[in-house]
């Protein structure tokens, strides 16, 4: 029986090796730095975030609640993919197990899903807010917020979970090597000597479905925001909320786009390197993690405020 480095097993397979940037082992060493730093701004600016609004009663609103939700997929997010792979920059650690390796997929692909739901809700609630102002205090509610929460992990759960059970129940008899550093759905089903057309299909409506209904409710909404942000004659009030909304706008086209980049480089991957989806999506885990509580956070008064009284509290 050959060694898992060589790539032939007589029997099933139990562990997977995560081989990054096969064709480029350069990347390795110039990523890990800029990386482990996105990481720990990441982390640090959301767990800021998440104190600041739970000490501070002041923010105890259901848009902060929102803030609090994107906060902790991030942490998440980040928690599940970028500490394995520094670990196999740093440690060359690319052995991952076989459960191991259909959980972190499950966590990957229920996550990101629940982050784009969540956009969507907070694309509704700057909707309300700016269309609708009077109405907001009754509409967008704790009570609200909490059917949110819920609807947003139960669509994602429901129709995430038949990913990782599908690419489970494949027979993976030949091949243990993922080129890629994370346990993607289809480089890990590429793997199998069986045929993978179900996952392929699923993965693709299944993504098109939750990222591409979440999308045009989202451009929906800022739409007609700018269109009743136009009709505004305060010229200091169409600033401000263009300069708000404008910013989270960008920051769900980055999120979106990057995705979809990810999705088309591996439809057509005979024509792209292969190492440039795999790097796509290492930063699909990590930039719209670092950027969110900055884009969505600091860059709201009453946020601002909040830390600045938490750090008072901390060093005085």
């Amino acid at each position: 029986m050959t060694t898992p480095q060589n790539a032939t097993l007589s029997a099933e397979v139990s562990d997977f090796i995560l081989n990054c940037f096969v064709r480029s082992p350069g990347w390795q060493f110039w990523l890990s730095l800029p990386l482990s730093i996105l990481c720990v701004l990441a982390m640090g600016a959301n767990a800021t975030l998440l104190t600041t609004i739970w000490l501070e009663a002041s923010l105890h609103q259901p848009m902060y609640y929102l803030l609090s939700l994107l906060s902790l997929l991030d942490i998440v997010l980040c928690l599940t993919v970028i500490p394995k792979v520094l670990a196999i920059f740093w440690f060359d650690l690319r052995s991952i197990s076989f459960s191991a390796c259909f959980i972190q997929m499950f966590i990957m692909n229920c996550f990101l899903a629940m982050e784009s739901c969540t956009f969507m809700v907070m694309a509704y609630d700057r909707y309300i807010a700016i269309c609708h102002p009077l109405r907001y205090p009754s509409i967008i509610t704790d009570q609200f917020v909490s059917k949110a929460a819920i609807f947003i992990l139960t669509r994602s759960v429901f129709l995430v979970v038949p990913i990782p059970i599908l690419s489970a129940r494949l027979n993976y008899c030949t091949r243990n090597i993922i080129e890629n550093c994370i346990c993607a759905n289809m480089s890990v089903s590429r793997l199998s000597c069986d045929d993978v057309t179900i996952n392929r299909v699923y993965q693709f409506a299944c993504g098109w479905t939750l990222l591409g209904s979440d999308l045009i409710l989202i451009f929906l909404s800022y739409t007609l925001i700018l269109r009743a942000v136009l009709r505004l004659k305060a010229e200091g009030a169409v600033v401000k909320a263009l300069s708000t909304c404008g910013s989270h706008f960008i920051l769900i086209l980055f999120f979106s786009t990057i995705l979809l980049v990810f999705v088309l480089t591996h439809a057509v991957r005979k024509k792209v390197p292969p190492d440039v989806p795999v790097l796509l999506n290492v930063l699909h885990h990590v930039i719209p993690a670092a950027l969110n509580p900055i884009v969505y956070g600091v860059r709201t008064q009453e946020i601002k405020q909040g830390i600045q009284r938490l750090l008072k509290k901390v060093w005085y």
